[in-house]
């Protein structure tokens, strides 16, 4: 039976198989495996995009939204990119076998522990054919295997890159069903593999809050929750006074919000120190100028009204709200105190602070507790490349196994080594 029409059962029990090999690999076997990955996304670029195209098309008759289609579609450029991703990973130091200190016990045994692959990964995700690559070169390069199932939209798309896949392994002598794509579109294969707990041990989707919440609800294997979250970043006065940090501001914010506003470490609520309510309209326009609908509280809808710029009240529902688009909903508050309780209610992805009081900023990153916090930088940088992880499989905002973005380190876990010379326990 091929890898195309497998059960899952009989995917996840060839992906266990698969595991036991890539487990022990060393180093220089997965670069090379994944160089000739990049190698062959290169040379089948012409049906890769084929493939695509035939999934751009179904999604454009079938009335997919814009931001969708543009997620799905593969360009000559993109997938150049997604090949130098490729290389990018294999260049990245294996966290596989990384010896802790060894310790001697009074009884002489010598103990340590040592890291290892979690094994088998289910990771299920919407839409981006891109993610098929990277998931696939994380994977490999951290010694696990994996079973892939994107959107039905993507169909053809991942088809022809598990092919570029599977070429890449055999020609190194590993075996294909280290990466495996479940083609069926039925939702039943998805329910099977969150249930595939004897063969499979997490499951990372990527997607929306209902793709979450549907894989949490359902599944036996445990599974890594991440990618969504609503953003803030709080406005201290004292980050208004001086003209250039008004500039700073305006630009950090207009960045967080503009930059990539599909993307889960957007900005999605911005709550403003009610001394720096006078410095809003100036730190506002760029956002207007870029499209950026702003939804605002009374207090600060009153200084945009005044200033002859566009907003609209605010409701409870833009509050806790992600967003993934151009709007943007503000918030008046009397100090970081409030802000704070604002975040801890409503906050757990990415979490900002634009301050000049050093003390302020520490009490922020105490207090707030989310996946990632940060001071005076923009909430784009939460993401494994920008955070020195080379990439990430996903980010994380539960607190167990992982918290934030998810590289190859955290595709891992640790066993304890006991050696010892004949010792017995008294």
């Amino acid at each position: 039976m091929s890898a195309s029409n497998a059960t899952i059962q009989e995917m996840g029990v060839r992906a266990r198989q698969a595991a036991r090999t890539l487990r022990s690999l060393p180093t220089a076997r997965k670069v090379a495996a994944l160089t000739a990955l990049a190698a062959g996304l290169r040379a089948s670029a012409d049906a890769v995009l084929a493939a695509n195209a035939q999934d751009v098309q179904a999604a454009l008759a079938a009335g997919l939204p814009d931001p969708m289609v543009a997620r799905l579609r593969l360009t000559p450029a993109a997938l150049d990119s997604l090949a130098a991703d490729v290389e990018a990973v294999s260049r990245l130091p294996d966290p596989v076998g990384e010896q802790s200190p060894v310790q001697v016990q009074s009884s002489g045994i010598r103990v340590g522990t040592r890291r290892v692959p979690l094994g088998v990964l289910g990771v299920i995700y919407e839409s981006r054919p891109n993610v098929t690559v990277d998931v696939a070169a994380l994977a490999l390069m951290s010694g696990n295997a994996v079973i892939l199932r994107g959107g039905k939209e993507t169909v053809h798309s991942n088809a022809a890159l598990e092919e570029v896949i599977h070429a890449a392994l055999q020609a190194q002598g590993l075996p294909a069903q280290a990466v495996q794509v479940i083609r069926d579109p039925a939702r039943e294969r998805v329910l099977e593999l969150l249930t595939l707990d004897e063969w499979v041990d997490a499951i990372i989707p990527r997607g929306g809050a209902g793709l979450h919440r549907f894989c949490v609800e359902n599944a036996t294997v445990p599974v890594i929750v991440g990618g969504i979250g609503v953003v803030h970043i709080y406005l201290d006065a004292s980050f208004t006074r001086d003209p250039l940090d008004r500039e700073r501001a305006a630009q950090l914010l207009h960045n967080a919000k503009v930059q990539k506003p599909s993307a889960c470490n957007a900005l999605d609520t911005l709550l403003v120190d009610r001394a720096a309510l006078v410095a809003l309209p100036q730190l506002v326009q760029p956002l207007l100028n870029s499209g950026v609908a702003l939804r605002a509280d009374p207090e600060a809808l009153a200084v945009l009204i005044a200033a002859g710029l566009s907003a609209e009240p605010a409701t409870e529902a833009d509050y806790g709200t992600e967003f993934l688009a151009l709007t943007l909903s503000l918030k008046a508050v009397a100090g970081l105190d409030e802000a704070l309780d604002f975040i801890a209610a409503h906050g757990n992805h990415t979490d900002v602070i634009l301050t000049r009081d050093p003390a302020q900023a520490e009490h922020f990153v105490q207090d707030v507790d989310s996946a990632a916090v940060m001071v005076n930088a923009s909430p784009r940088f939460n993401d494994g490349a920008q955070l020195g992880l080379g990439a990430e499989v996903a980010i994380s905002t539960q607190k167990l196994h992982a918290r934030g973005p998810m590289g190859l380190r955290e595709l891992t876990t640790t066993k304890w080594v006991v050696e010892g010379n004949g010792e017995v326990r008294v």
